[in-house]
This record gives C-alpha cells, structure tokens and sequence, in this order.
C-alpha cells in the first residue's frame, strides 16, 4: 500500500488520520530503534511515538529520524517546553503530551511541531481550544470513561477529534474506531517488549498490518 505524500512538519490532523493505530512505543536499547522503525513501515504503520520514560529516549529518536526517513518520528510523554524543544532538535516531527499546559502548546507552537495535547475532561478540551488545539489525545482513555465519554463529547464538541490512548488494545481498538469523533486510536500492543528483547521484527510488522487494517468509523 503506497503511503500518502506528507509534509516536513506533518500537521496534528496528518499525524492522526495517517493510520488508524499510533504505536506508544517504550524503548530501552538504542540499538532497537531502527530495525523496530522499518518494521512498523513495513507493516503500514509510519507514525511512532517514542516516549520519553527512558535515558535513551532523544537518541533512539535521532537515530531514527537520521536512519529512517521515511517514517514519522515523534515524542510522547512531553510534559515541558523544554522536552519537547529537546525533542524538536532530535529532529522529532510531531509531540504528544499526557496533558496539557499553554507552556506546552506554546513552545510547540513556536517550533512549529505538531502537538497532540492529552485531555481527560471537559474543561481540558476547551482550554486546548482556546489555543488552537482541535486534535487531541484523549487520555487516560479507558480509565478516564472509554466509549461512554466520547460518545457524551460528540454533542458540545463535535468539532474535536480524539486519539483515545491508556488501556486500547487489539480487544477494544475497533470498538473506539468505530465513533465519529475518534481520529485514531494509541496503544503499545504493536511494540511488545518480548520482541523487542528478542529482535523479532517479523512478529512486530505482523502486528503493525494488522493494525493498519482495522477499519474506521
């Protein structure tokens, strides 16, 4: 499948509707980062968020932003201005955060960095708003309400499109996806770490086609 033309700086809509899975992606050994990369390309998936919960976070994105072009490299768990400055310079395309401060939006929209900005309520998605932000993270999804809540936001904010992330998995992924107002959905089932202990990049690629095949709403 021939993946569409983006943009350098791919917008927070490209990022979103690009593939219907992002994969969170937790990495331990740099020397991981670039087969993993090409093996969610090769299965269809080009949007990664590599969070940063580990020492080798910015390097596994600079590796992969400089080995594998052809993905999308981007930084989960932003929680500053300064992560996602740190990120930008390892030439990450686009920034995910787990919630969101205008210090945040701010920053990313002085880089020039798309930003998904996590929300869990309803007073979050209008302070987004009132900075810009219409394509947000909706997190911690499944402990936050799941389906019910955004089926309840697709009234007052039926402008809004979501990427429900915390607790998706291949059991409830096409349940979410199936709502107007979901976009995409996160979730870290298509890195598993036995794999990725175990070099098994087939079963990684395997994971990301399956994942590129679930359907929309």
């Amino acid at each position: 499948m021939a993946l569409k033309e983006l943009s350098a700086r791919p917008s927070a809509q490209e990022v979103m509707r690009d593939a219907p899975v992002i994969p969170v992606i937790v990495l331990q050994d740099r020397a991981h980062a670039v087969p993993l990369a090409r093996a969610l390309l090769a299965g269809g998936i080009r949007m990664l968020e590599i969070t940063l919960r580990t020492p080798v976070a910015l390097a596994c994105i600079e590796a992969i932003a400089k080995e594998v072009p052809e993905a999308v490299v981007g930084v989960g768990t932003v929680r500053s201005a300064a992560d996602a400055q740190a990120a930008a310079m390892a030439g990450a395309r686009f920034v995910v955060s787990p919630g969101y401060t205008r210090s945040v939006g701010k920053a990313c929209h002085d880089l020039g960095i798309a930003l998904l900005p996590g929300v869990a309520t309803g007073s979050e998605i209008m302070m987004a708003q009132e900075d810009g932000y219409t394509d947000l993270k909706f997190f911690p999804a499944l402990q936050s309400g799941g389906t019910g809540l955004l089926k309840a936001w697709h009234g007052p904010f039926n402008d809004v499109k979501f990427c429900p992330t915390g607790g998706i998995t291949t059991a409830n992924a096409q349940e979410f996806l199936a709502l107007p107002n979901v976009a995409c959905v996160g979730g870290s089932w298509l890195t598993p770490a036995d794999a990725l202990a175990a070099g098994d990049w087939a079963r990684v690629t395997r994971l990301a086609a399956e994942a590129a095949g679930l359907k929309r709403g």
